[in-house]
């Protein structure tokens, strides 16, 4: 579970340094419906505020229904794209969550929230002292850096040198300071070997790493997966029927909306993807990739692996081939010509790389179970190509000029063509392999116990709906620490 245990001392430092700069803390209650539940004061006031500043209020716009727009927008519905056939190439209905109208651009200032601030609220994490390590291939620790600046605590960021360009130069305005350790996008190892060196050489840090912190499944649990039963809510038809749900692993923090999904849907499947050049859940292999957002050559400690029905791999190569597609005018144009709507295709951009892969991946899903289109499949664009512009520059000068026919070739082999390869769908003792895996990261190199690796199988699901159930305890301390500082209460 997480821990909620109070440290007063550090607590009335922390409600003192919040008072000092204005910080009132939202509560996932607020995250979860912000037109309800946010108080019209607060909301006045972010009229004037744009969407990235870094302006305490901007909590206030941890939420999947920011109005889309880049400064002054308030709520609205979910953020979401809905696939027609003409794009996808099957008869089911493909719907994914978008991240880009985050602050930062990406839902990972969620899953950073829900790890710092349940310290911060019970006062473990003192910001007149300690500075919160963010690890992260990427949107984490970018996330981490701002709700850290946000709340202000103090914060050092760690990502792979091979990470792309915006990352670092973003990260450089906003972290007190930017470690880039060796590799790319599957060097997860040596970012934990990082951390455990800052332990050792430093004692006023607190390591945030999102692989083993309860708070990113639990923001998800708690944020995303209503989030998604009301998307479904909204867009589905009579007899219509939420047949999947597919996402990228990762951290494995978005997988904690699964729970949630599968508690209201329980006949809905959950596919859990990766990249077939590091297959660690299909293949318990290794390797290098380029689909910038997910993480891999590790299980995470905090995927909840009983409820995964099917793991599959995704050729980087289609996430590289259809950024291509949808954010260069050829290829715009080509889709409108094959009966794609324009305005969809002007928010094509509105997928990043990952994103890209959890599309491809929602299309295997709605193949391999012969979806029809009385059948709806769920998942997350984590964020835009406005944080990978550098990378289609790239390809620009590796590739050349992008042309009709490139995008023809794109268009049918990275969307139509997509099969049904490189996916196992789970039994009882493939789900139990996965989760041994744990075991080599977990208990022998990182210091977790056998006993809770036991736990997290066979007390399955209480273990899990222990931690979900914390929700509303850690909504009472965020009530509390805002009646300390007294801000509300002045507004």
């Amino acid at each position: 579970m997480i821990d909620l245990t109070v440290n007063e001392e550090q607590l009335a430092r922390t409600a003192q340094r919040a008072r000092e700069r204005g910080i009132v803390v939202p509560t996932f209650r607020q995250m979860r419906d912000p037109q309800r539940h946010v108080p019209e004061k607060i909301k006045e006031r972010l009229k004037g505020i744009g969407l990235w500043d870094l302006h305490p209020l901007n909590l206030f716009r941890i939420t999947w229904k920011n109005e889309p727009v880049p400064e002054g927008g308030l709520y609205g519905p979910v953020n979401r794209l809905v696939f027609p056939p003409e794009l996808t190439g099957v008869d089911a209905v493909i719907i994914g969550l978008v991240g880009k109208w985050f602050p930062t651009g990406s839902h990972k200032v969620g899953a950073t929230f829900g790890c710092l601030v349940p310290r911060l609220v019970t006062g473990q994490f003192d910001p007149t002292f300690h500075k919160a390590v963010w690890p992260s291939t990427g949107n984490f620790c970018r996330g981490g850096a701002y709700v850290a600046n946000l709340l202000a605590c103090e914060s050092i960021a760690i990502l792979p040198e091979g990470m792309s360009r915006e990352r670092f130069e973003w990260l450089s305005k906003v972290a007190g300071e930017v470690i880039a350790t060796p590799g790319t996008e599957s060097n997860v190892w040596e970012i934990f070997q990082k951390c455990k060196e800052l332990e050792r050489t430093r004692e006023n840090v607190m390591i945030f790493n999102q692989f083993e912190e309860f708070g990113n499944h639990l923001w998800h649990y708690a944020v995303t997966g209503p989030a998604m039963e009301e998307v479904f809510g909204e867009e589905a038809r009579e007899n219509q029927r939420l047949a999947g749900l597919f996402l990228t692993s990762g951290s494995s923090g978005t997988l904690g909306c699964a729970d949630y999904v599968k508690e209201k849907f329980p006949h809905a499947v959950l596919g859990v993807g990766e990249a077939w050049q590091c297959p660690t859940l299909l293949l318990n292999g290794f390797g290098e990739h380029r689909i910038e957002g997910i993480g891999d050559k590790h299980v995470p400690w905090i995927h909840n692996v009983r409820n995964t029905d099917l793991v599959m791999a995704i050729d980087d190569e289609f996430s590289m081939h259809l950024i291509r597609l949808f954010n260069e005018p050829e290829g715009q144009d080509y889709l409108v010509k094959q009966g794609v709507p324009p305005s969809l295709v002007e928010r094509l951009p509105w997928l990043g790389i990952s994103s890209a892969a959890n599309l491809v991946g929602a299309i295997k899903l709605a193949k391999y179970y012969e979806l029809t289109s009385r059948d709806v499949v769920l998942t997350v664009f984590t964020d835009s190509m406005e944080l990978y512009q550098s990378r289609i520059q790239e390809m620009r000068e590796k590739l050349g000029p992008y042309s009709r026919e490139q995008a023809a070739i794109d268009y049918h082999r990275f969307l139509m063509g997509i099969d049904t390869d490189k996916i196992q769908e789970l039994t009882y003792w493939d789900r139990r392999r996965i989760h041994n895996l744990k075991y080599y990261t977990w208990v022998e190199q990182m210091g977790k116990s056998a006993e809770e690796l036991l736990r997290q199988w066979y007390d399955w699901p209480d273990y899990w709906d222990r931690i979900h159930r914390q929700v509303e305890e850690i909504d009472r301390f965020i009530e509390e620490f805002n009646a300390r500082t007294g801000l509300l209460a002045e507004l």
